[in-house]
C-alpha cells in the first residue's frame, strides 16, 4: 500500500513539473519582455524625452517602431542610441535624459517591435533587426565617430550584437549579461532553459567580435543579473575597455547614482578625469 502511494507521489510530481515545464515554455517571451510598464507610449502624442520629437523608423521586415530623437546641441554630437531593458519605461527615466541634455548631447531611443507605440511582436531576431534600423535612421544625419551605442539590461545584448556589425564612437553596456540563457539557468536549474529557451541574447560569444572602445558599468548591489556577469564580459572583451563597479549600485540606481560622470569621462578619453570620477567606485 505504502508502495503504491509513493508510486502516485511520484507521478503526481512528474505531472506537475511536466506542467509546470509546459506553461513556461508556452509563455516565455511574456517573461522576457514585460512591455506593460510603458503603457504612457501608447498614446501618440506622449514624448518620452523632454524637448524630443517623437519619429517612426521602418524596419526591414516591415515594422514601424516609435522613437524619440532629441539632438545634440553641436551638429558633431555625440548622439547615444539607446536601448532600453524588459520593462521599456523611457517616458520615467528623466534623469537619464536630462544628463544627455544637460551635457549638450543628443539621443535617439526606440521603443522594441511590440512594445507601446512599435508594431508586431519581440524576439531576439527581431531586436536585433529593429536595432539596425534604428542605426540607419541615425546615419542619415550623423558619422559612427558621432554615434555612441547604449544598452541597458536586457538591451545590451542588443547593443552588443550591432556593435559587432557597425562602426560607432563607442559601446556603453550597463548592467549587463553574459547571456539571457545564463540569468535564466540561474535562476531555475531545475528546468533546461538552454535547450528549451528561444531568445537567448548569447553576449559572451559576440563580445569578442566588438572593435570600439567598451564601457561597462555595473552595480555591486546588483540583484537582478549579479556582477559577475559584467566581469565575465570584461574579461572577454578586447582593449580598449574600463570596467566600473558602483558601490551601492542596483539595477535600476545607476543614472541616478552618478553613472554619467563616467561616461562623459570615458568618451572624452581623459584618464584624469576618469580616475577622479570614480574615486568613490571600484574599477578594474
Amino acid at each position: 500500500m505504502l508502495s503504491r502511494f509513493v508510486k502516485l507521489g511520484v507521478l503526481g510530481l512528474a505531472g506537475t513539473y511536466v506542467i509546470a515545464l509546459a506553461v513556461t515554455f508556452a509563455i516565455q517571451r511574456d517573461l522576457i519582455y514585460f512591455r506593460e510598464m510603458s503603457s504612457k507610449l501608447r498614446e501618440p502624442g506622449v514624448l518620452a524625452i523632454a524637448g524630443s520629437t517623437r519619429v517612426t523608423i521602418p524596419t526591414n521586415d516591415g515594422e514601424k517602431l516609435a522613437g524619440w530623437y532629441l539632438p545634440p546641441r553641436d551638429e558633431a554630437g555625440p548622439v547615444f542610441l539607446f536601448f532600453h531593458g524588459k520593462g521599456g519605461g523611457l517616458e520615467r527615466k528623466t534623469q537619464r535624459w536630462a544628463a544627455i541634455s544637460g551635457h549638450g548631447a543628443g539621443v535617439l531611443a526606440i521603443s522594441y517591435r511590440g512594445y507601446p507605440g512599435s508594431t508586431g511582436s519581440p524576439s531576439e531576431k527581431g531586436l536585433y533587426e529593429d536595432a539596425r534600423s534604428a542605426y540607419a535612421w541615425l546615419r542619415q544625419k550623423f558619422e559612427p565617430a558621432d554615434i555612441v551605442l547604449h544598452g541597458l539590461s536586457l538591451g545590451t545584448g542588443v547593443a552588443a550584437k550591432l556593435a559587432a556589425e557597425v562602426d560607432a564612437r563607442a559601446l556603453i553596456l550597463e548592467a549587463p549579461y553574459t547571456a539571457l540563457v545564463d540569468v535564466a539557468g540561474d535562476r531555475h536549474p531545475y528546468f533546461p532553459v538552454s535547450f528549451l529557451m528561444w531568445d537567448q541574447f548569447p553576449t559572451r560569444d559576440i563580445i569578442a567580435k566588438i572593435d570600439m572602445p567598451l564601457l561597462i558599468v555595473h552595480g555591486d548591489q546588483d540583484r537582478v543579473i549579479p556582477l559577475d556577469h559584467a566581469r565575465r564580459l570584461f574579461e572577454l572583451a578586447h582593449e580598449p575597455k574600463k570596467l566600473v563597479v558602483m558601490r551601492g549600485g542596483r539595477h535600476n540606481s545607476l543614472s541616478r547614482d552618478g553613472m554619467y560622470a563616467f561616461v562623459w569621462s570615458f568618451l572624452a578619453g581623459d584618464a584624469k578625469k576618469m580616475t577622479e570620477a570614480i574615486a568613490k567606485a571600484v574599477q578594474e
